[in-house]
């Protein structure tokens, strides 16, 4: 393999083989089977060896100038302003007389600068509440259950049964995450009904609970809804669906996006940031799900055989408001998001690709360059998040090291990986499986108590692409961790390929869950999906 394809890829090699045996040549030896074995493993890329300029810049130009245009006018005016006024008082009143043309022009050039800053001036974007979906006892599912299911299909050769039990054993999953009944069904029964009964379940029930919790009329208050879901997308849309149940007011606006993977959540959010900008004294839903039913492999392809072993059945609900009277009750308030989209490069866009196998089966492969083509994305990600979030003690040792390392070629320094944990006190990294987990806790210096709410949320429910950033944010809630101030850096992947990057800070204490299950802040509603299994959990095993 070329070194420049093996630098990409990040291949790990570890060799073993077996030594002569007693009272043989070596040419006996080597007329035997051959004797050596290389174990590849595929690991993210050392973010330190290779930092693109462009996206340092890009950062650094957001940091040094998030300001929108109406805070420059403001600042234009102000000069103006304190000219006029020290005219009309330097001057003596013939003097005033002569020059007050001049003085009424700019004071009110600088009434009207005001004016339009204070109009246009940028609306901060409020995390009010959001829910997660705990589906019934009925779809729960053990990891034995899961691999007695698959066989019984019949539809699995014998390489296929090992080769996912073997991933099952290995995943990180626990025995009580959830599957729709269309899949558990002996046989299975995949249907438009099944897929829609799925996804109103999911969609209605977290719904429901947001807004028994929040007090909010879907049917007066809701003006924006986004709904994300990557495979499923029916006509009426499932946004449609939600606007049907609920009774929305006919202006509403509503988006369905799809086909954009596990990060689209963050891309809905993005979404709804800039809605809400246009939009004000305004409530945004987001709605993030995946439809499981209509999206199962029965085919032979281990490239396609993965999802099966990982993806469960979740979803969950974020209400998002630019209200000034909801900052008191509001949760977050939304910093920063950062996207990141490496779909120029064929590589990256058929890393994740949904497609027919040989025998006509569709499902979604999983190329084996994933884990290169996601730490490339993620590299980029945090390049550009750094200078917006980072202290600027981190920041200085990284251009240090940058300079030394660029400019001087120092020899043996190497470009300094800032500590994130100094700028953030939660993690959300997207729990797309325990290898994915394992590589960006260890290329980002992280502990384990920073991981410790992705992998708990991929034990207890398993892969629930993009609304897994909301379960893991609801595990550090219920464990009573958030306190006002800390910031939340929320990451999450996605086909394309996409990294995606959300920052907010917590605007209040979050209290724990109470163990009758409801939170001492809600009327006896309960939207956090970890009430029933929090004390198992970080598992000991």
């Amino acid at each position: 393999m070329p070194s420049t394809v093996m630098e990409r890829e990040r291949l790990m090699a570890e060799m073993a083989f077996t030594p002569p045996i007693d009272g043989r040549d070596m040419a006996e030896d080597q007329a035997r089977a051959p004797n050596i074995v290389i174990k590849i493993r595929r690991r993210l890329p050392d973010f330190t060896r290779s930092i693109n300029l462009k996206y340092v810049k890009l950062g650094i130009c957001s940091g040094i100038f998030p300001v929108p245009p109406s805070w420059t006018l403001l600042a234009l005016a102000s000069p103006l302003l304190a000219a006029a006024t020290y005219w009309s008082r330097r001057l003596g009143l013939d003097a005033a007389v002569l020059h007050s043309s001049d003085s009424v022009a700019w004071l009110g050039t600088a009434m009207l600068i005001i004016a339009v800053c204070f109009i246009k001036r940028p609306r901060p974007v409020y995390l009010v509440e959001f829910a997660c979906y705990r589906p019934s006892d009925e779809h729960e599912i053990s990891k034995d259950g899961f691999l007695d299911m698959t066989k019984s299909t019949g539809v699995f050769n014998a390489d296929a049964l090992d080769f996912q039990t073997k991933i099952t054993k290995r995943s990180g999953l626990g025995d009580r995450t959830y599957l729709p009944s269309g899949i558990q069904s002996r046989p299975p029964q995949l249907s438009m009904a099944e897929a829609r009964a799925e996804a109103e379940a999911v969609m209605f029930g977290c719904l429901d609970e947001l807004f028994a919790a929040t007090g909010i009329d879907p049917r007066r208050d809701v003006r924006v809804l986004i709904v994300n879901c990557s495979l499923f997308n029916p006509t009426p849309s499932l946004a449609s669906m939600v606007v049907n149940h609920y009774k929305m007011r006919e202006d509403v606006k509503s988006f369905n996006l799809g086909g954009m993977g596990c990060s689209a959540g963050l891309i809905a959010l993005n979404l709804a940031r800039d809605l809400l900008q246009a939009n004000p004294d305004s409530y945004a839903v987001v709605v993030s799900t995946e439809n499981i039913t209509l999206n199962w492999y029965f085919g032979n392809d281990r490239s396609m055989l993965l999802s099966n072993c990982i993806f469960r059945m979740g979803g969950a609900a974020v209400l998002l408001s630019n209200r000034g009277a909801d900052a008191p009750r509001a949760k977050y308030l939304l910093l920063h998001t950062v996207r990141t989209h490496k779909g120029a490069a064929d590589q990256c866009l058929n890393c994740v690709y949904q497609r027919e196998d040989t025998g006509g089966n569709v499902g979604v492969s999983l190329a084996r360059e994933l884990m290169a083509v996601a730490g490339d994305a993620l590299k980029t990600n945090i390049t550009t998040l750094g200078p917006l979030v980072l202290p600027i003690t981190e920041q200085l040792k990284f251009l240090r090291s940058l300079l030394l390392h660029r400019v001087l070629r120092a020899r043996g320094v190497r470009s300094y990986m800032p500590d994130f944990r100094r700028a953030f006190d939660h993690f959300c990294v997207h729990a797309g499986g325990r290898a994915v987990l394992e590589e960006v806790q260890r290329s980002l210096g992280l502990d384990d108590a920073d991981m410790e709410p992705s992998k708990c949320t991929l034990h207890r429910f398993g892969n629930t692409s993009s609304s897994s950033l909301w379960y893991e944010l609801a595990y550090a809630e219920a464990k009573g961790r958030v306190r006002r101030g800390h910031r939340v850096w929320q990451i999450g992947f996605g086909s394309g390929f996409k990294c995606n990057s959300a920052v907010w800070r917590a605007l209040r204490d979050v209290p724990a869950v109470s163990p009758a299950g409801a939170r001492a802040d809600r009327r006896g509603c309960n939207c956090n999906p970890w009430v029933d299994s929090l004390d198992s959990y970080p598992p000991k095993a």
